[in-house]
């Protein structure tokens, strides 16, 4: 494949971002200039030659402008093989002149949409004629250079530069590639729209993803693992894979997926007092809540100063210098927060390993969205855990009801659970975690894992009881026998929060009975596999 010079050009843009410098450079190289409507208008106010779209179909646009581009003249100028005799001698008999470059960005659908536009204004924002010749010139690609992507301006200037007016082959099948992914994640968005906003349903026939990548990362879970971060082609909620990084080394796949991790759960309390979460390796090894951010973290740190080494924290708040200075007495991989102060920003710039992601606000906590994962030939598919539950939503179970106190570290410690690994067992006292048991294979153990962590904990702070004395436990599901909470029962707790459903539910029941136990039924459990 040969270098071919650019004669004759076609554009059409939404996005007027570059369009006069790049119709400028097209000019110094004697490039023919076609154009629409509003491109058509930047660019003659620029003082450039330009020839309408009509002049070159002989058809004025019509129909408020759905029809102007489709047309013979466009996609004959554009599909043409320029060393297939037949062609050549179609475009002479009909006087069809060739496009050797097509420049389109297609109608703003995305932006349409987010912008809580009705459906009529929804509807004229689907591009027709866009994608249309975004498609014919990437298909003739041997003969037709097709930009869809305004950053790509820059490397097509210096394309021609280079090669005197020119394009590459393999400029032109580079370009071609982007150009059919830009027509299928618009498309994908389109029928995303048409599935889950219009039509309203949660599991379309066909599913689309639209998504772009932001970066390829060092490697993923294990260094044997390649892997990248995409980000989705619409609107995004305030989340860790927007978020600014501040300062430090590159995120790891590991880092983004802990942080994410943390971010869901500190942002469950974005409407609470201010509360700081640790979290390792995604699941949450320290959670608590005070007057302020320095006194949640103390506190959250008591939990398990053990696992918090090499942690990631999260915060509902604007980090503050204190925090920072408190948080700098360990090593913290990541530190997630809405924003931060410039206090707390030169604290961290002493730590230039710890990465600081500020995230602008939190994540809705109750949106709704769907999660895949991949398995052996296929995709799982799942609403989000936006399950919530309050005061009124629980069944008080047992003879006796909790106390006030009581009621609130349920809520809180069933908050927690949500967020740690199945089988989950979450003690919770005053606004703190006590002790968090994590994925293990029965929910006794997870029971007795919390109960010791908390235990090692009070030892390690010099306290004269641990803190699960007192405290509510939670539970992700229901206790399939009494054992799981006589084991809590043992570690001192006084309230218990779990689902129910189970078929032994009286007996446990009857053992928390015994034990003199307020207990709650919520009727929803929280699985995190």
């Amino acid at each position: 494949m040969t270098d071919l010079p650019i004669k004759r050009a076609l554009l059409s843009v939404s996005d007027k971002t570059g369009l006069v410098e790049l119709g400028q450079a097209l000019g110094s190289h004697g490039v023919e200039l076609v154009s629409t409507g509003g491109t058509a208008k930047t660019l003659r106010e620029a003082g450039l030659a330009v020839k309408d779209i009509s002049d070159l179909t002989g058809f004025p646009e019509m129909m408020d402008g759905r029809v102007k581009t489709l047309h013979p003249k466009v996609h004959g100028g554009l599909l043409a093989v320029r060393n297939n005799p037949e062609h050549v001698a179609s475009m002479e008999e009909h006087e069809i002149g060739a496009i050797d470059l097509v420049v389109v960005n297609l109608y703003p659908f995305a932006a349409t949409v987010a912008k809580g536009a009705g459906r009529e204004e929804i509807i004229e924002n689907i591009d027709i004629g866009g994608p249309s010749m975004v498609r014919s010139a990437a298909k003739n690609h041997e003969s037709v250079a097709i930009v869809t992507d305004p950053a790509d301006y820059a490397r097509l200037i210096a394309e021609m530069v280079e090669k005197g007016g020119a394009t590459s082959y393999d400029f032109r099948r580079m370009l071609a590639a982007k150009a059919y992914a830009a027509t299928a994640a618009y498309d994908s968005m389109i029928a995303s729209w048409f599935a889950f906003a219009d039509q309203g349903t949660m599991f379309p026939e066909s599913l689309t993803v639209s998504t772009r990548l932001a970066t390829t990362l060092r490697y993923g879970e294990n260094p044997h693992q390649s892997a990248a971060l995409y980000l989705p082609a619409g609107p995004a909620a305030n989340g860790i894979a927007q978020a600014r990084q501040v300062q430090g080394k590159e995120l790891s796949y590991n880092n983004y997926n802990d942080a994410d991790a943390a971010l869901e759960l500190v942002s469950e309390f974005r409407d609470g007092p201010p509360t700081v979460v640790i979290v390792k390796h995604a699941n949450p090894c320290g959670v608590a809540s005070a007057d302020n951010l320095i006194d949640a973290y103390k506190a959250a740190l008591a939990c398990d100063s053990v696992s918090a080494f090499g942690g990631i924290i999260a915060v509902n708040r604007p980090l503050d210098g204190p925090t920072a200075e408190a948080i700098s007495g360990i090593f913290t991989e990541v530190v997630a927060a809405p924003d931060a102060d410039e206090e707390a920003k030169a604290i961290f710039a002493k730590k230039k390993n710890l990465r600081l992601l500020l995230t602008g606000g939190l994540p809705d906590p109750a949106r709704p969205g769907l999660q895949l994962k991949s398995i052996a030939g296929g995709i799982l598919v799942q609403g989000r855990d936006n399950g919530r539950i309050d005061l009124d939503a629980l069944k008080v179970v047992t003879k006796r009801a909790p106390s006030e106190q009581e009621l609130n570290d349920c809520l809180f410690a069933w908050t927690v659970a949500k967020h740690v690994k199945s089988n989950a067992i979450v003690y919770a006292k005053g606004g703190s975690t006590a002790g968090i048991g994590a994925g293990q294979m029965n929910r006794l153990e997870s029971a007795r894992i919390a109960a010791w962590k908390a235990k090692d904990a009070a030892e390690k702070a010099g306290w004269a009881e641990p803190r699960t004395l007192g405290s509510a436990v939670a539970s992700d599901a229901f206790f399939p026998f009494a054992d799981g909470l006589l084991a809590a029962v043992e570690a001192g707790a006084t309230a218990v929060i779990q689902p129910g459903g189970s078929i032994r539910d009286e007996e446990v029941i009857a053992a928390a009975d015994e034990a003199g136990l307020a207990m709650v039924f919520t009727g929803m459990r929280h699985f995190r596999h």
